[in-house]
């Protein structure tokens, strides 16, 4: 039966209101949960054709109860119905295809934790397109690759016309339950609607009862009565009726009562179907039942006309509900049960059938020798597609059925402690490092044991696992016997004690690490070490030879993808922080176009070469490719790491004056637990707050961020800086020692400093802090203003700028008005190339106050003078640009800023209002 829909208008307009946002560039996601029977489906399915009239694809995948063992399952359904554009999308992207069916299997045998970023990187680029409505049904019956999958999407989605539309039974979850976990994070999330569907009440009920076919007053109040407001337990209901059957309590009943009306052989392909799951192939049902082609064929009509089963896809059935598969499933005997399995694993194994749906029925059906070997090739499949936590789920099924099994070492095609490191592995590669640690633990300490053991612990990140750490290493390392498996204990070694007490062991290690890994051909462990050694040099201060290591470590592939963009990003790094911007952008280009090349654009190390090129387009002055960059980074932040990327985005958008700026810093606020969300956050909203000409609020906001700031940490030296420029704003030397003191710190080795050696960044903001503490006590030092300027200038264009501003002014106080006019020009003509709207106005008033400008043209520097009186001469912008050695794009901007100072909006009007005031 299918029913129009009653009783759900608020929701539907709910679900209208996610899909017509993502029709207009914001996308959403929602959550649709009741109780089985409740209404879900039929809600969504409206959705769906509502989104197919405004043009959407629509995409649609159900979980299935044994889905927890087959990773992605309401993924590849919904890949399966992609038709067209969307088909070649697919095709486009080699590890979406490996997810349907009949689609060889091209992965390597064993994959990194890098292959599910790549999934997720390339769903996310899928659904970006055309307008899609992806909808994921049962969610309480996903896989964890399927739940990590949709909180990705619910964090990464922002401008794509995409609606994501998942549902749940909430008689299901359970307290332990892991979909609840999921639930509670996502409906934090600003992204994420919830749509809870509640029983319809007795006159909805009985309109929909109405519109099923319901014409006797009497039958519709005993079905209205008896539904109990479940819309599918009242069809059940009302077919039993019409059906002239009686109608049992309980809806599991009723549903037996339906099907124990059909003939012998349709009940014995009902119950087959049952076994198969929710859906289910012709020929395979047919096999399984052992009824000839007529016999089937006039079972299976007798099936579908009754509602019980209905075709789906091309060659196949699904039952109409899950209920009606759970409770004809419930009902079988258990040799029964146990024999269908048998078959249906034995007609799988023959048709080369998914080995996660292998598993489940040979294990169903107590063949533990064949459930072993099944669960090993389903763990292995599972790594191919990039689902670490189904893989290690079936490599521990695998494992607790060892020793149960006979010559379990040629089924599994590995030995005991191999099987045992790779579902460790796939643990540590799914998040799960509590298990993975616990599991390596209870293995024998071998080296390779150790080495892995430690190299958890290290990726765990808890100072309480660091002897933990440097132990399991050390015994790595006293165990090793064969080269490679030394190279990298001592690798990892190297990595456990970097910032411990005991550092000064640290090179010795990595270049006995570096020795053996190219005696052994271990390129990943040289590869590791060299990162090591290069990133323990530079703390030392020891530039040109961090430079070699870190080059070499960055030059050369290692064969682990992780270990090469870690390499890539951590040389662009240091090119950064030592101020070679131009090697830097060329460094991290390169990491940015592997990180593409290999789907891993939204990986760690791809959002961290993102974020850092997004440092280098602002440092060198180039601010639309850093805005640009910076509108990748979603405003609505739902977690701390969500917030980190965010605030990048603030540099430019505070220089610039953009109106984003608040709505972003809103969005972090809730995240300012974070040491590194507070400093960003705080000390850019401190920014922000001064050139609004609110110097107390930007005290405030400095204040707290240095509370929460390391005294050794660099990051205390902007900060502070920030903070005297608030304090010389407002006039007050009393606080100006303290800070100047919290700047110097780091550099000085105050107390707890010790991060190392100060990048020329970190030095010119020990400089402005400096004079902005003359600032602050009422003296405007040239000397400590030109020393700012020069401390910038290896190529911080726009801090440069901001030095020229406050250099002018002291100059002008120090009665040098010739040399103040040409630092304020340099700083204009750098400001208005920018686009710094506030620091321009900055100047502006500065340029008034000195009478730098006429009174007609307001603001005029020296270039836009002589700009001016060329195009009062009829010269185009191409022809002043050779006349003045200039790009053309820069007389543009000039241009621009002549026809606004002047009040005009053409270039005749310019050169006409430029005669009449004498201006040429």
């Amino acid at each position: 039966m299918h029913s129009t829909l009653v009783g759900r208008l608020v929701e539907i307009d709910r679900l209208l209101t996610v899909l017509q946002s993502a029709a207009g560039g914001m996308a959403g996601v929602a959550l649709v949960g009741g109780d089985a029977g409740i209404g879900k489906t039929r809600l969504v399915t409206e959705l769906a054709e509502r989104a197919r009239e405004k043009g959407f694809a629509v995409l649609i995948g159900q979980c299935a109860e044994l889905g927890d063992a087959l990773p992605y399952l309401p993924l590849a359904d919904a890949l399966r119905g992609a038709q067209g554009e969307l088909r070649a999308a697919i095709e486009e992207r080699p590890l979406l295809g490996r997810l349907l069916p009949g689609v060889a299997d091209a992965g390597p045998e064993s994959a990194s934790g890098l292959t599910q970023q790549q999934l997720f990187g390339s769903v996310l680029g899928f659904l970006a397109t055309q307008p899609i409505l992806l909808i994921m049904e049962d969610l309480h019956w996903a896989d964890q690759s399927t739940r990590d999958l949709l909180v990705f999407l619910s964090r990464m989605l922002q401008t794509e016309r995409v609606c994501l539309v998942g549902t749940y039974r909430t008689d299901d979850l359970h307290r332990r339950h892991p979909l609840r976990r999921v639930l509670a994070e996502l409906k934090r999330l600003p992204l994420v609607t919830s749509v809870e569907l509640s029983p319809l009440d007795r006159g909805e009920m009985a309109d929909y009862v109405a519109t099923l076919g319901g014409t006797d007053i009497r039958m519709i109040d005993e079905v209205v009565e008896r539904a109990e407001g479940n819309p599918f337990y009242a069809e059940e209901l009302l077919e039993a009726a019409i059906e002239g059957c009686s109608m049992p309590d309980g809806l599991a009943s009723l549903l037996l009562s339906r099907a124990e009306m059909l003939s012998d052989p349709a009940q014995r392909v009902l119950r087959g179907a049952a076994v198969a799951g929710r859906r289910v192939d012709h020929d395979l049902l047919q096999e399984a039942s052992g009824l000839d082609d007529m016999a089937f064929e006039e079972a299976m009509r007798e099936i579908v006309s009754r509602g019980l089963l209905q075709p789906s896809g091309e060659y196949g059935y699904a039952f109409r509900h899950a209920l009606l598969q759970e409770a004809v499933y419930t009902d079988l005997l258990p040799g029964e049960r146990t024999r269908l399995h048998a078959e249906f694993a034995r007609l799988l194994t023959a048709r080369k059938g998914a080995a996660a749906e292998l598993a489940h029925h040979y294990l169903a059906s107590h063949d533990l020798a064949g459930a072993l070997a099944a669960s090993v090739e389903a763990g292995r499949r599972a790594e191919r597609l990039g689902a670490p936590a189904e893989a290690h789920r079936h490599y521990e099924q695998a494992l607790s059925l060892w020793d149960r099994v006979d010559d379990a070492e040629r089924l599994a095609g590995t030995d005991h402690l191999r099987l045992s490191m790779r579902s460790a592995a796939a643990a540590a590669d799914s998040g799960d490092n509590h298990r993975a640690i616990a599991q390596l633990r209870r293995l024998p300490p071998s080296a390779e044991v150790n080495e892995r053991l430690a190299y958890v612990l290290i990726d765990k990140g808890d100072e309480a696992d660091e002897e933990g750490a440097i132990a399991a290493a050390r015994a790595a390392v006293e165990a090793a016997e064969e080269e490679p498996v030394l190279a990298r204990a001592l690798a990892t070694y190297a990595r456990a004690l970097y910032w411990t007490d005991r550092d000064d062991e640290v090179e010795s290690l990595a270049l006995r690490a570096i020795e053996k890994a190219r005696a052994s051909g271990a390129t990943d462990a040289e590869t590791s070490a060299l990162i090591t050694l290069g990133s323990f040099a530079a703390l030392g201060g020891d530039i040109t030879r961090a430079k070699e290591l870190l080059a070499c470590a960055s030059a050369e592939q290692s064969g682990d993808l992780a270990i090469d963009l870690r390499a890539i990003f951590q040389y662009a790094r240091f090119q950064y922080e030592t101020g070679d911007l131009a090697e830097a952008a060329v460094t991290t280009d390169r990491g940015l176009r592997l990180a593409h090349e290999t789907g891993l654009d939204w990986s760690t190390f791809g959002t961290d070469l993102r974020f850092l090129r997004l440092l280098i387009h602002y440092v060198a002055g180039e601010w639309d490719a850093a805005e640009k960059v910076a509108s990748g980074f979603g405003i609505r932040v739902g977690t701390p790491a969500e917030a980190l990327l965010s605030s990048f985005a603030l540099f430019v958008e505070v220089a610039r004056g953009l109106p984003a700026v608040e709505e972003r810093l809103s969005w972090m606020a809730p995240f300012h637990s974070d040491a590194f969300v507070s400093y960003m956050g705080h000390g850019l909203a401190a920014e922000h707050a001064l050139w609004r000409g609110d110097p107390e609020s930007a005290l405030g906001h400095i204040e707290t961020a240095l509370g929460t700031t390391h005294p050794g940490n660099p990051a205390a030296i902007r900060l502070s800086a920030t903070g005297l420029w608030a304090l010389a704003d407002l006039g007050r030397a009393e606080a100006a020692d303290v800070l100047l003191e919290r700047a110097r710190a780091p550099v000085t080795g105050g107390q707890g400093s010790g991060q190392g050696w100060i990048g020329p960044e970190g030095m010119a903001w020990l400089a402005r802090a400096e004079a902005e503490w003359h600032r602050a006590h009422g003296r405007l030092d040239v000397d400590a203003w030109r020393a700012v300027v020069e401390a910038f200038d290896f190529g911080f264009v726009y801090e440069v700028a901001r030095s020229r501003w406050r250099l002018a002014e002291a100059l002008l106080a120090a009665g040098d008005r010739d040399t103040a006019r040409e630092e304020w020009e340099r700083a204009v003509e750098a400001a208005a190339s920018l686009g710094a709207r506030p620091l321009g106005a900055a100047l502006e008033e500065l340029g008034r106050r000195a009478r730098f400008t006429s009174a007609q043209s307001g603001l005029l520097t020296s270039r836009e003078q002589e700009v001016l009186e060329l195009v009062a001469e009829g010269l185009s912008n191409r022809e002043i640009a050779e006349r003045l050695f200039i790009a053309q794009k820069t007389v543009s901007v000039h241009v621009s800023n002549i026809l606004g100072k002047l009040g005009v909006s053409s270039r005749t009007q310019a050169a006409a209002v430029a005669r009449r005031e004498g201006l040429v």
